[in-house]
């Protein structure tokens, strides 16, 4: 790397976690970055999301790791019930025997208290600079250098440019054009305080109850003192993709064949956000040059693994492993990054796709659903998961 180019920062389109687990990665492998994010503020909206031992594998190597325990609650088990009889289809424990198997607890958090944790490392760096209110609309690149123009016109030159800009990425636009897989489910979210939470399920677990066309999740966070509620449906109408403000009254109406326990969840919450959802196909090219994707930029999924956040968390990891194995070669680099996430992520994606149709299952379908893990062993489930939760820092660069 010539010395011109070592003073030229990477630019990250993006400062959600995503962005942000990039630029921990990259200040690890002795580069300033510069951060555009298109809002206002560096902040994160949402609710709860699971992280397995994958995502704290990643935390720790991204060295916030001790950040983001400190804000997780740490689940006893996992748990899947029969929202319209409640027969308890399978329950996976995440104790000490899991943490032994895997090398990390399974957790739940808020996605700010994930965010923050990245954002104060970032921070504390002192190698990471912000753009808010900044949207990267256009990328140019030569041999040496990518300059990327702002919505004002400006140009910003660095190294690189990482575009973790979100499931509507400029970035991918530009590159690949694909259009989004509006998926017709719709996602309600809302946290409750713990003292409006049903006490017959304040559980410490990461819990679903999965129904005909629909399924319910709740578990605690912040220390157990609110709990993070998500209900999901087959909408009746066309849906177009995108973040609105929730009706109580369409939430209740999908929800008529439940059993009076799980129904709770839908009764409390005075305030949803409503998600329509999408994901993308899976595709097998997302660096071109000196750019490339990571995080939902790359591989937008839909809800139901639980893992959207935590593989842009390994995403990060793997680009800067990627980096460090080649000396810093961005060419060589996002080559080899690029190549040990495409099968894994695209997996996920359509294991994403899958999982909702087990959730969703009716009629006879709901009743092998609900046979499916009768009698199963913890290690049985275990091993199920290894290829998702043993992933690490050790591991990332190994080809499928």
């Amino acid at each position: 790397m010539s010395g011109n180019q070592q003073e030229l920062p990477v630019l990250v389109a993006g400062g959600g976690i995503g962005g942000l687990a990039a630029a921990l990665a990259l200040v690890r492998q002795g580069f300033n970055v510069t951060v555009f994010e298109q809002a206002a503020e560096i902040g994160e909206i949402g609710a709860g999301i699971q992280l397995g031992p994958n995502a704290f594998h990643a935390f720790d190597a991204l060295g916030v790791g001790d950040k983001a325990r400190s804000r997780a609650v740490f689940t006893d088990y996992m748990v899947m019930h029969d929202a319209i009889d409640e027969y308890q289809v399978g329950k996976i424990p995440t104790d000490e025997n899991f943490r032994k198997r895997f090398g990390n607890p399974y957790a739940v958090i808020h996605r700010v208290d994930v965010h923050l944790s990245l954002l104060e490392g970032a921070q504390e760096s002192g190698k990471v600079e912000f753009h808010t209110s900044t949207r990267i609309e256009r990328v140019e690149q030569d041999e040496n250098s990518v300059t990327v123009y702002d919505q004002n016109g400006k140009a910003w030159k660095g190294v690189a440019l990482i575009g973790a800009d979100g499931v509507r990425s400029v970035v991918r636009q530009q590159y690949v054009g694909d259009p989004p897989r509006v998926t017709g489910h719709v996602v309600y979210r809302s946290v409750i305080d713990k003292s409006e939470f049903p006490k017959d399920l304040q559980w410490n677990a990461a819990s679903i109850w999965v129904g005909p066309n629909c399924h319910l999740v709740h578990y605690p966070l912040r220390g157990g003192e609110q709990y993070n509620v998500v209900v999901t449906f087959h909408s009746r109408n066309k849906e177009e993709w995108g973040v609105t403000e929730g009706s109580r009254e369409e939430v209740q109406s999908y929800f008529q064949e439940i059993c009076p326990k799980a129904r709770q969840l839908i009764d409390l919450p005075k305030q949803w956000k409503r998600w329509a959802t999408a994901d993308r196909e899976p595709i097998g090219q997302w660096t071109f040059g000196r750019a490339t994707l990571l995080g939902d930029a790359a591989h937008p999924t839909t809800q139901y693994m639980a893992q959207g956040a935590c593989m842009a968390l390994e995403d990060a990891v793997t680009l800067g492993e990627a980096l460090r194995v080649n000396n810093n070669d961005w060419i060589k680099a996002l080559d080899l990054y690029q190549r040990s996430r495409i099968t894994r992520t695209a997996r996920i994606v359509l294991s994403g796709r899958e999982m909702g149709r087990i959730y969703h299952a009716k009629g006879v379908e709901r009743l092998v659903r609900n046979s499916l893990w009768k009698g199963r062993t913890p290690e049985r489930f275990y091993d199920a998961m290894e290829w998702l939760y043993g992933w690490n820092v050790g591991n990332c660069l190994a080809q499928d």
